[in-house]
């Protein structure tokens, strides 16, 4: 198959058709009975529940009449992949959040990302259960947007904020259900820090529409969980980087281990800083 590259203006025309497709699958896990659905465990010993492989198989189909000449990576199916990827790729996790979903949780997600040469270009990230979504364009813009079942609203355009000034608080988001030492120290040493606890990739739409300015992770996670926020707090105006402040690549390593060892989101791009 052909190399496609697929570029800023191709992606802006793609925003709409895959936002479309993110909520129809979104509508898809929010139609499973939670309190009967099957529920197993991978080799990782991470859940997978029947709302997971409905909503991968929503998107998986969906790409193909969108742009079937381009690879894609979810999570559900990434035995599959024949990284390293060349060109322009589709990072999905149909489900983040899936310990959230199966606590009865709010807060899980539907992650979409267009990664071009290794850097996510475009990124969705929806709540459905919130029916809230965060969306952008690097380079364009991020915007806020909700929705109704499959009936999606206005689009609000989002900004990140700048660097708390002298003696405010930095507001960190953090996970309910991972925790690390490293990322707690971390937080403490910001000034006067509150902790915003937020499930899934929702941390990522909080920083991107200026409500936190910091999420970090000093713990390992996958690429699925990271790139379609990663796009999106960077068109905010925010950056996302390793967990010594420097750039990450997607798609690009050819083992078939898709694994971050830790990042972290920034807010304001400007208090990007070296960690030891």
């Amino acid at each position: 198959m052909q190399v496609r590259i697929i570029d800023g203006e191709a992606a802006f025309r793609l925003m709409e058709p895959l936002t479309a497709l993110v909520v129809q699958a979104g509508e898809a896990i929010l139609a499973v009975n939670r309190a009967a659905m099957r529920v197993d465990g991978k080799q990782d010993g991470s859940p997978v529940t029947e709302a997971d492989l409905a909503a991968d198989r929503i998107i998986a189909e969906g790409l193909t009449r969108l742009a079937n000449d381009v690879p894609s990576l979810s999570e559900e199916r990434c035995q599959l992949a024949s990284p390293p990827f060349r060109g322009s790729f589709f990072l999905i996790d149909p489900l983040d959040g899936t310990k959230e979903f199966v606590a009865g949780r709010d807060e899980f997600t539907v992650n979409l990302a267009l990664v071009t040469e290794g850097v996510p270009l475009l990124g969705i990230v929806a709540a459905p259960a919130l029916g809230l979504l965060w969306r952008g364009i690097v380079g364009r813009g991020a915007e806020r947007v909700t929705f109704d079942g499959t009936t999606i609203g206005a689009a609000e355009p989002i900004r990140t904020r700048k660097l708390p000034g002298l003696g405010e608080p930095w507001v960190a988001a953090v996970s309910r259900s991972h925790g690390d030492p490293t990322s707690e120290a971390f937080i403490d040493s910001r000034p006067n820090a509150v902790r915003k606890m937020c499930g899934s990739a929702v941390k990522f739409g909080r920083i991107a529409e200026g409500s936190a300015d910091i999420y970090p992770r000093f713990g390992p996670t996958s690429e699925w969980d990271v790139g379609a926020g990663c796009a999106v707090v960077t068109a905010a105006g925010g950056k996302v980087t390793d967990g010594k402040g420097g750039e990450i690549r997607f798609g690009e390593r050819g083992d078939n281990r898709f694994i971050i060892p830790a990042f972290v989101a920034w807010g304001d791009a400007a208090a990007v800083m070296p960690i030891d």
